[in-house]
């Protein structure tokens, strides 16, 4: 399988690590896209030995089968349609962008018109399957706490807006609590598990999030909780956070890479 990546960071590297390994199947990254001042993707492009690219029609031009979105909202906002209806398989990670209702109508339809697979992984959490399932039998209520270690929600600027020291922290600090479509945005490197939970359950506006800044804790923790028809779903993970970026768990860098081998398997168990 012909693989573009766009982006040069964690996940990026993680992609070409395995492929070049042999450990993703047939998977071949045949270019990485990248910003023409990113010096990380034209590094990692010539590390690999693989085609640089600033240009996404020039991507679409090299015909690979699937494109790894691991870049950021605005790339998805501006790009993810026409790689859609070039027919080229699309696996999103920066999954928030598509809290934008229009935004998602339109990259559904892409992929409906011309066939080709819109993927969003689970990321840094699990239960999707089990929140689906609920979800066709009617879901009262789903609830993702999301807390990280303080360093992890530095640079935001919805966190700088709040006036809170961030080092400075000696208890658990709710950041924010309410619908995951303002969650999202204001967090759009930390938290699109919440929007991958809301399009697997009961949409963005009835998703609560929670993000919490918690100085007692080294793992990214997430506890979802949903009510509904079926029962009671609970479910708590503590991931490792990737060492070259503290936003992101290692979880939701394999959850990448597991999404690539599920698109080249007709063979599917789960999500």
């Amino acid at each position: 399988m012909r693989v573009g990546i766009v982006g040069g960071g964690s996940i990026a590297q993680l992609f070409c690590e395995h492929i070049a390994r042999g450990e993703l199947g047939d998977a071949e990254v045949i270019a990485i896209l990248g910003r023409a001042s990113s010096s990380r993707a034209r590094a990692l492009a010539q590390q690999h030995r693989v085609a640089f690219m600033t240009d996404v029609q020039a991507l679409i031009g090299a015909a690979p089968a699937a494109v790894v979105e691991a870049a950021a909202h605005a790339w998805v906002e501006a790009h993810a349609e026409r790689v859609l209806a070039a027919g080229i398989g699309l696996i999103v990670l920066s999954a928030g962008a598509m809290a934008d209702d229009l935004l998602r109508a339109r990259l559904e339809r892409a992929a409906r018109a011309s066939g080709a697979l819109l993927y969003v992984p689970s990321g840094g959490i699990g239960a999707l399957d089990a929140i689906k399932a609920a979800a066709v039998a009617g879901l009262d209520e789903v609830t993702l706490r999301t807390a990280k270690p303080p360093r992890a929600w530095q640079g935001i600027d919805y966190v700088r807006a709040l006036g809170i020291d961030l080092a400075a922290l000696t208890e658990a600090y709710v950041l924010y609590d309410g619908p995951a479509r303002a969650g999202v945005k204001h967090f759009p490197q930390n938290v699109n598990i919440a929007a991958a939970l809301s399009m697997a359950g009961i949409g963005f506006d009835r998703t609560r999030l929670v993000a919490v800044a918690d100085p007692h804790i080294v793992r990214n923790t997430h506890v979802i909780t949903a009510r509904g028809v079926t029962g009671e779903i609970s479910i708590t993970l503590e991931n490792v956070p990737c060492p070259e970026n503290p936003k992101t768990a290692w979880l939701a860098c394999y959850s990448a890479l597991a999404a690539l081998k599920a698109v080249q398997s007709p063979v599917r168990y789960g999500t």
